[in-house]
C-alpha cells in the first residue's frame, strides 16, 4: 500500500493528500470545495472533539447552538467583523423552487425572493451577541460561559481537505463578562486549554502567542493563538482566542447593571478549533508508509491479528485473544481483533499501518506454544516478542511510551527548525533552505509586515507570550525593535 503513496521528499503535498484519502480519513465531494469525512476519520474528530468538550465543561461552560442562518443586517452593524468575512459569504436569496416551466428539472421561483438576504454563518458573533442581549441583564448573569460545536461556511476559492474547505466543522465559544481582566484571563485560559490539548493529545508541539494587529480576528482587540510547525516546515494555526473588548457589545447593545446598579457594556471573547486540527496531525507525525496517529486519540488504539492454518488452531487462538481483549477493554484501551478471513495477514499488516494504529498484535500456533505474541509499534516501526502473561500492562505503558516518544521527536524537529535572522538576506536564505519559524526584529507598523509578505510570503505566526525584549532593528526597515517576532510560511 505505501507504493500507492508519494513520498513526502517528491511532493510534499500530494503526500498529504494520498495519506488523507488512502488512511480513510476523508474523501471529495460532488459540491465543489467541500469534503465527505469518511467514517475513520470522524471518529478522529469525536475523539478530539470528546477530550476538548470535557475540558470547556471542566471550566464552567455550557454547549448550545444558535442557527445556522445570519440575517445580512447584522453582519452589517460591525464593520470590521463584517469586512474580514464578506469575500468568503454564502448568500441565501430565495426560500423555494419550482418546477421549471420551460423543460425538465427545478429553477428557483422568482416570487420566493426573501425580504432580507441570510448569511450562511462563517462564524457566529452576530447572532450570537443579538441573542444575549436578551439573555443578560444583571451582573447576577455573568459571566456567561457558552460554546457551540456546529458547521460554518467560508466560500474559499483554493481548497484542501481538512485545511481549507468551504465548509468544515468547529466549535466556537462565546462568552461575556463584567470586566475587561475578567475577559482577557478567559481568553488566555481557553488559549492554554488548547494548548494543553495539543500537546498532550495530538503530540503535537505549540508555540503560544498572540498575533500582529494585521493578523487579527475581524473585530478583536487582541488575538491570542497556537502555532504549530509541519514536517515541511512550514507553520500552522492550531486554535486562537479573542479578546474581542465591547465591540460587539455596543452594536448590539449588550448591557448588564453593575453592582453600584449603573449600567455598562459586557466584556466578550470568542475562541474555536476545527477539523483543520486533523490535516496538521497528519502533517505532524505521519510517514511515507501512511498515517502515524498519537495512542490518546487514535479512534483504533490497538490491533490483534491471528496468523493461523485450519479451524482447530483458529479456535484456540480466538481463546486467547478474547482473554487479552478482555484485559486491554478493561484497562479503557481500543482494540479491534481482526479475524476476518477475507484478507492475508500481510495484507492486514499494511491496512493498518496505513491507518496509522499505533500497535500491531500478531499471534500464531507457534506464538501461542510459547506463551508469547509479536509486537509492533506503528511510530518506529519497532518489533518485539512479548509474553502473553501481564501483556495488557505492557501494552499499556507501550501507548504511554509511543505518546511521548512521538511528542519529543516533533519537538525536536520544532526547535531545530527556530532560527534567528538578522538581515533580510539571512531571513530569506532562511526561508528558501530551511524552513520553519524565522525570529527576526520587526517595526511593529503594519506597512513593513505588508512589506515582507509581498517579498517573501511569510508572514508573522505571533508574537511569543512572555517574549524577551531585546534591543535590535528591523530586518526590512532597520527601524528600532524591542524584541523579535516569528515569522514563518504557513497554511
Amino acid at each position: 500500500m505505501s507504493k500507492e503513496i508519494t513520498a513526502r521528499s517528491e511532493d510534499y503535498s500530494q503526500w498529504y493528500n494520498d495519506l488523507v484519502l488512502k488512511g480513510g480519513l476523508a474523501d471529495y465531494s460532488a459540491v465543489r470545495g467541500c469534503m465527505v469525512i469518511k467514517p475513520y476519520g470522524f471518529a478522529l474528530w469525536e475523539g478530539m472533539r470528546d477530550v476538548l468538550d470535557k475540558k470547556f465543561k471542566d471550566t464552567g461552560h455550557q454547549n448550545a447552538y444558535f442557527p445556522l442562518f445570519i440575517p445580512k443586517s447584522f453582519l452589517s452593524k460591525e464593520e470590521d467583523h463584517v469586512e474580514g468575512f464578506a469575500k468568503e459569504c454564502a448568500v441565501v436569496t430565495h426560500h423555494r423552487l419550482m418546477k421549471n416551466p420551460d423543460g425538465p428539472g427545478v429553477v428557483v421561483d422568482p416570487a420566493a425572493k426573501l425580504e432580507e438576504e441570510l448569511i450562511v454563518r462563517p462564524t457566529s458573533e452576530t447572532i450570537i451577541w443579538n441573542t444575549y442581549k436578551d439573555w443578560i441583564k444583571s451582573y447576577r448573569d455573568l459571566p456567561l460561559l457558552i460554546n457551540q460545536w456546529a458547521n460554518v461556511v467560508r466560500w474559499e476559492m483554493r481548497t484542501r481537505l481538512f485545511l481549507r474547505t468551504a465548509e468544515f466543522l468547529w466549535q466556537e465559544g462565546h462568552t461575556a463578562h463584567a470586566t475587561s481582566e475578567e475577559a482577557i484571563a478567559e481568553a488566555q485560559q481557553m488559549l492554554e486549554v488548547y494548548a494543553d490539548f495539543a500537546e498532550n493529545y495530538m503530540a503535537l508541539p505549540v508555540i503560544r502567542g498572540v498575533k500582529s494587529p494585521a493578523e487579527r480576528f475581524a473585530g478583536a482587540l487582541d488575538t491570542y493563538c497556537i502555532e504549530a510547525l509541519m514536517q515541511d516546515g512550514k507553520a500552522l494555526q492550531a486554535g486562537t482566542s479573542h479578546f474581542l473588548g465591547q465591540n460587539f457589545a455596543k452594536v448590539f447593545d449588550v448591557t448588564f447593571t453593575n453592582k453600584e446598579n449603573k449600567l455598562e457594556h459586557v466584556w466578550a471573547t470568542s475562541w474555536g478549533v476545527s477539523t483543520r486540527l486533523i490535516g496538521a496531525l497528519v502533517m505532524a507525525h505521519s510517514d511515507d508508509d501512511g498515517l502515524i496517529l498519537p495512542p490518546r486519540i487514535a479512534p483504533l488504539q490497538v490491533v490483534i491479528v491471528p496468523i493461523y492454518k485450519g479451524a482447530e488452531q483458529k479456535e484456540k487462538i480466538d481463546a486467547k485473544v478474547n482473554e487479552i481483549m478482555r484485559d486491554l477493554k478493561a484497562a479503557g484501551i481500543r482494540v479491534k481483533y481482526d479475524d476476518a478471513d477475507n484478507n492475508r495477514p500481510g495484507w492486514k499488516f499494511a491496512e493498518y499501518e496505513m491507518k496509522g494504529v499505533p500497535v500491531r498484535i500478531a499471534i500464531g500456533a507457534r506464538d501461542l506454544e510459547n506463551n508469547v505474541a509479536e509486537v509492533a509499534r506503528r511510530d518506529s516501526k519497532e518489533k518485539s516478542s512479548q509474553s502473553l502473561d501481564g501483556l495488557g500492562a505492557y501494552i499499556a505503558a507501550l501507548l504511554e511510551d509511543i505518546q511521548t516518544q512521538m511528542y519529543n521527536k516533533a519537538k525536536a524537529y520544532r526547535d531545530e527548525h527556530i532560527t534567528p535572522a538578522n538581515t533580510m538576506e539571512e531571513f530569506e536564505k532562511l526561508l528558501d533552505e530551511k524552513g520553519g519559524f524565522i525570529s527576526a526584529h520587526w517595526d511593529g507598523t503594519t506597512e513593513t509586515e505588508e512589506k515582507i509578505k509581498d517579498r517573501t510570503k511569510a508572514t508573522i505566526r505571533c508574537i511569543p507570550l512572555n517574549n524577551p525584549q531585546e534591543a535590535g532593528t528591523c530586518i526590512l526597515t532597520g527601524k528600532p525593535s524591542t524584541q523579535r517576532v516569528l515569522f514563518a510560511r504557513a497554511y
